[in-house]
């Protein structure tokens, strides 16, 4: 049986801390291939502004093409919104039948949990691989009590601690301050190329 993961995000932009997680969750456990999928109109977030999803799936397209274990999804971009991750697993269930799912997320998002839209169902169509930190607290077992069986849904993987996020790399162009490094070379080439961020 395949085993598919399923990464979800903004990506705005897709960073090298991205691709250094994607990949330790394609290792450890042992993945077909790995879906990025970018948010379209992602609930949780209805107030921030996100960058036009054409240059967003274009820098992704660019962080993920040199990987043959990462695959881009446009489930969440070619579906009018709301989107839940509930909608979007059902989806790729259909488009991956008989694969084996995992929703990568982090320990933030397990503890959030009980929060996100029908998570009971979401649980039983696909496994939670935890990218996991000593500091944050999340635990198999910690929602119990409000969805059982949970403990048994749930991976935990030990990932790197990488402190870079899109948010900063976005100040950071804005300042007119370098990112080499902080995402992938192709990736900074269409943000200059295209002033996606307004930068200096």
């Amino acid at each position: 049986m395949d085993r598919v993961g399923i990464l979800g995000g903004t990506f705005d932009p897709p960073h090298l801390g991205h691709l250094i997680l994607a990949e330790y969750a394609v290792d450890a456990l042992n993945l077909s291939c790995l879906l990025f999928v970018p948010a379209g109109n992602p609930p949780h977030k209805k107030h921030e502004h996100n960058t036009p999803v054409e240059h967003r799936l274009a820098m992704l397209k660019l962080a993920v093409g040199s990987n043959s274990r990462f695959t881009l999804s446009r489930v969440d971009v070619d579906r009018p919104g709301p989107h839940y991750s509930l909608d979007m697993v059902q989806i790729i269930q259909q488009q991956y039948p008989g694969s084996e799912l995992y929703f990568v997320m982090g320990g933030d998002s397990l503890r959030d949990l009980p929060r996100w839209h029908r998570p009971a169902d979401l649980i039983r169509l696909c496994k939670l691989a935890v990218m996991h930190r000593p500091s944050d607290g999340a635990r198999p077992y910690m929602h119990e009590d409000v969805l059982p069986g949970l403990a048994e849904r749930v991976v935990m993987i030990d990932a790197p601690l990488i402190g870079i996020s899109s948010t900063e790399i976005v100040n950071r162009l804005r300042k007119g301050l370098s990112v080499r490094y902080l995402v992938p070379d192709a990736v900074l080439n269409y943000i200059l190329t295209h002033n996606v961020y307004g930068q200096k």
